[in-house]
């Protein structure tokens, strides 16, 4: 128990592991476009990281703290671009950036975070945006659409576990928690139909496998569930895409 603890505290808690995961899953789609480079994967987790970590300590006191290590995350990341790719590459990552700090930033009279159900569109929309546009030379719609769908969905368990706590409309609150793992059900089901027709075979059976253990999440989501299950379990879906691929590569 004192070493879930200790992971809780230390690894869901502090962002790295929604950072980890959403680095995975952009690894995947470079994998499956033949555009592997590391200095791209750090790139991906710093930008996750620092997003999340401002995202997390708006209103805390630590607050300022966390803006001079994003700041310091920025210039990192504006190197390794520069160094390692172009000026396209750093426009497009800046604006990626923006839409993360519209999405929470406390200063703004309205931001997105406060539009009712427009959360968990918004959060695919830059997951969507880092795997089809900003790793890729040119942007790719097939992976967008696939990212877009498939990460909305997995926001939505969020809006079920939050949905007591919630200060705006979300979809469970709206149609209620069975109508909102309909939804996801749905969204799963068409970024599948999507990976199927267009990424290569092992790809679109990785995926495949990926969106059965996520139906089953999305099945079993209540929001008297434990914090755990859903910053871990559900979390861990956007991983499973690349640990499936390997796991059929090496065993």
């Amino acid at each position: 128990m004192q070493i879930l603890n200790l992971l809780k505290k230390y690894i869901i808690d502090s962002q790295i592991f929604v950072s980890l995961m959403g680095t995975l899953l952009a690894v995947f789609f470079m994998l499956e476009q033949n555009l592997f480079r590391l200095p791209t994967v750090i790139l991906i987790f710093i930008t996750y990281f620092s997003g999340y970590l401002y995202t997390k300590y708006q209103h805390h006191r630590y607050y300022w703290k966390i803006l001079v290590f994003n700041i310091c995350c920025g210039i990192v990341s504006a190197v390794l671009i520069l160094l390692n790719h172009n000026e396209i590459r750093l426009l497009k990552w800046f604006l990626i950036v923006i839409l993360g700090l519209l999405y929470n930033t406390s200063f703004l009279e309205n931001y997105i975070r406060k539009i009712p159900l427009l959360k968990v569109f918004y959060v695919g929309l830059t997951w969507a945006l880092i795997n089809s546009w900003l790793i890729v030379p040119r942007f790719h719609p097939e992976i967008f659409f696939i990212s877009l769908l498939f990460v909305t969905a997995l926001v939505l368990p969020f809006d079920i576990r939050d949905m007591k706590d919630d200060q705006v409309i979300t979809f469970p609150i709206l149609i209620g928690v069975e109508k909102t793992k309909l939804l996801a059900y749905f969204l799963i089901f068409l970024s599948l139909l999507i990976a199927i027709f267009t990424l290569k075979f092992n790809f679109a059976i990785a995926f495949f496998l990926t969106c059965t253990i996520t139906f089953l999440f999305i099945y079993f989501s209540e929001n008297q569930k434990p914090d755990a299950y859903f910053s871990f379990g559900v979390e861990t879906c956007s991983g499973l895409p690349l640990l499936f691929l390997i796991l059929m590569k090496y065993f």
